[in-house]
Order: structure tokens, then C-alpha cells, then sequence
């Protein structure tokens, strides 16, 4: 499922590939990924108009126009993806975005959970993102430690809920708390001022590496390169892991490196 290096990528493609370029033609193959809009009215609101500089919050990219915005969420499996005019269209190629220079820009996904919303002005941008907490990438340590210690329920619920943090997912709330060394169902709000302090700093460092690599990486010195593992071990300390379900969520930690309380 992308998470916020996975749409902070995103982001980086829709600004390299359409910043600065007018949409000649939007091309709707499937209009079961709009949301609250349909082909027509998405057509008169984009074409001929000029992609702006595009913004991210959380797991949702915001292109701008100058008018509307054009709001995307990719769910489990979207993404997009910079081409040209004649490339070959792909099956799950949704939306294609036909732009100067004969670039195309397309959203590509498999099994459309989420897509494509169309925001007139920023009161309909901000009622999109009424429901999200501050962004993981940008909050600063006072505001993190607000929201989190004003959270009910498991640590790791509270860190993947949008609407506490907006961004993190599963792989960077498993990698984040066994960086910080505290065990997915600890409550929330029963972490001490030095938990708060050492999950802050993990996530930074976590977000920092996932967003230069575009993805959280699942490299050998991460618990993210072991949790598929047939026999996974911490990386760490050579413990084997241990899996549970938290809030519908598989959830893989250290029992020797993130102990109870």
C-alpha cells in the first residue's frame, strides 16, 4: 500500500513530469476511479488548463491548476506514472492526461479502492482533508506529542489512523516503533515524555531514509527487509518476531528489542 514516501514520490513524478505544462486532453477509461465527479465535468474543468505546482499532505497528492485542484489518493495500488502520447496504454491505466510537449501523465491502478477527486476551490480542498491530522513529514515535536498524547487505544492504532498523523502506514509504524524500542500495544497515551522523544526522533530518521529511497526500503538492517522472512529475526538482536493483528492490521515486532512497558 503506497505511504507517504511512496506519494511524496508521486508528487516528485507529477512535478517533473506536468508542472508549467497545459492538459490538452483528460481521457477517463474508467470512470469508476472519480469520486463526487464525472467524465464530462472533469474534462471542462481541466483541459486546456495549466498544472501548478503540486502539494502533498499525508497519503493525499493536491494538483493545482490555478482553479480547481485535482485530488488524488491511491489506495493499495495506485500510482502514477510520466510517459508520452503514444505510449502503449496500459489494462489498469484509468486516467490519462495528455499534456504539451506530448507528455502524458497517467494513473494506473489495479484495484481502484480509491482515485481521483475534483476540489473547485480550497474550501472544497479542505473539506477533503478535514478529517486529517497534521502531515508525519512536516509536524514539529510540541504538535506530535499533543496528538499522540491525547489518543486513546494501542500506540500502533493511534500511529497509522490518518486522522491522528496523516502518512503513516503499516510498514513505517512497524519500522518506526522498532527503531523507538516500544512494543505496538502499549497505550498511546501511558508513554513517557522520553517515549514521546525517542518515537519522534525515530520517525524522522525513518521518513528521512523512506523518502530519499521512495518507498520504505526493505533493506537487511531494517525490520522491513525481515517481516516476510520464513523464519523472521530481528536484525537487531537475532530474536525471532513476533506477528499479531492490530486494528485489522498485521503487525510484526521484536519481543527482546521493544519489551512490555
Amino acid at each position: 500500500m503506497p505511504e507517504l514516501p511512496d506519494v511524496e514520490g508521486f508528487r516528485q513524478v507529477l512535478e517533473s513530469c506536468a508542472t508549467g505544462r497545459v492538459i490538452r486532453r483528460v481521457d477517463v477509461r474508467d470512470a469508476g476511479v472519480l469520486h463526487g465527479v464525472d467524465t464530462r465535468r472533469l474534462r471542462d474543468a481541466l483541459e486546456e488548463r495549466r498544472f501548478g505546482t503540486p502539494e502533498r499532505h499525508g497519503k493525499w497528492l493536491l494538483a493545482r491548476t490555478g482553479g480547481p485542484t485535482l485530488a488524488l489518493h491511491f489506495g493499495m495500488t495506485g500510482r502514477l506514472v510520466c510517459g508520452h502520447a503514444e505510449d502503449p496504454v496500459e489494462a489498469h491505466d484509468r486516467v490519462l492526461f495528455t499534456l504539451g510537449g506530448g507528455r502524458q501523465l497517467r494513473f494506473r491502478d489495479q484495484r481502484k479502492l480509491q482515485g481521483l477527486w475534483l476540489a473547485h476551490d480550497e474550501s472544497d480542498v479542505e473539506r477533503l482533508l478535514r478529517r486529517q491530522g497534521p502531515d508525519a513529514l512536516e509536524v514539529d515535536r510540541a504538535r506530535f506529542e499533543e496528538v499522540l498524547s491525547s489518543r486513546r487505544g494501542h500506540l500502533k492504532t493511534a500511529l497509522t489512523d490518518q486522522s491522528v498523523l496523516a502518512g503513516l502506514g503499516n510498514l513505517l509504524s512497524d519500522e518506526i516503533l522498532w527503531r523507538a524500542r516500544l512494543r505496538p500495544d502499549r497505550g498511546a497515551r501511558d508513554l513517557s515524555l522520553e517515549d514521546r522523544r525517542r518515537l519522534y526522533d525515530a520517525m524522522r530518521r525513518t521518513l528521512r531514509s523512506s523518502v530519499s529511497a521512495g518507498c520504505v526500503p526493505p533493506r537487511d538492517s531494517w525490520l522491513t527487509g525481515h517481516r516476510d522472512d520464513r523464519d523472521p529475526r530481528c536484525p537487531r538482536c537475532g530474536t525471532g518476531l513476533r506477528r499479531s493483528r492490530m486494528g485489522g492490521r498485521g503487525t510484526v515486532w521484536c519481543p527482546q528489542c521493544q519489551p512490555d512497558g
